[in-house]
């Protein structure tokens, strides 16, 4: 899958073993999902668009580059809301908004709560975060809304995903390329990532 990007980097595959711990306390917890996030967050904003420009040194002028791209945090609540100070610690300038999505236990599908957006676009690029692409559902509405909203650009970053969820994602939004920390094996008849990590949002919070 050319959308599909996993990450090889060994800070991640060892934070995420980490995070994946039953052991770790909710504070250490929240401290790898912001770390992870900003690991993933550069790998998933290598692609973003320049000017060139020149600034003056101390000695001389000197060629640079500025972003030429606005960039949006869309976070999935609760569990995206964790992956958000990672990413705005590398790009402080990034505009972040809200979307209140929830998995109904009995249907698996995702319900819609909450939607803060601007009237109109105001960034060139989306990311959608949220830790777990389990069923895909929530990740598929999310996008669909910011595509009705009109945004250019938009990609998913995660941190595991279930292979159902990539699926699910690939099949409604073949174009949002996907950042990944790992894929697990499947999903259990709950609905849960298999290994994974149990609840994102349980153990970032302290609600489990």
């Amino acid at each position: 899958m050319s959308n599909l990007h996993v990450s090889t980097h060994p800070l991640v595959k060892h934070k995420l073993t980490l995070l994946r711990s039953v052991s770790t306390e909710h504070k250490k917890f929240r401290e790898l999902i912001r770390e992870l996030a900003m690991l993933l967050g550069y790998e998933a904003m290598a692609d973003l668009e320049l000017k060139d420009c020149t600034v003056q040194t101390p000695l001389q002028l000197a060629p640079g580059h500025h972003l030429q791209e606005d960039v949006g945090l869309v976070p999935i609540l609760r569990a995206g809301l964790g992956m958000v100070d990672g990413i705005h610690e590398m790009i402080p300038g990034a505009q972040v908004w809200h979307l209140g999505i929830y998995r109904d236990e009995k249907t698996l599908r995702p319900v819609s709560y909450y939607n803060k957006l601007p009237i109109e676009p105001t960034v060139q690029v989306c990311l959608v975060l949220d830790p777990m692409l389990a069923t895909g559902g929530s990740a598929t509405a999310a996008v669909e809304v910011l595509k009705n909203w009109g945004v250019r650009r938009i990609k998913f970053v995660g941190l595991i995903a279930a292979p159902e969820g990539i699926q699910a994602m690939t099949e409604a939004h073949p174009d949002i390329p996907l950042y990944l920390a790992a894929v697990d094996d499947h999903l259990n008849e709950n609905g849960f990532i298999v290994p994974g990590l149990g609840d994102a949002g349980d153990r970032q919070f302290g609600t489990a």
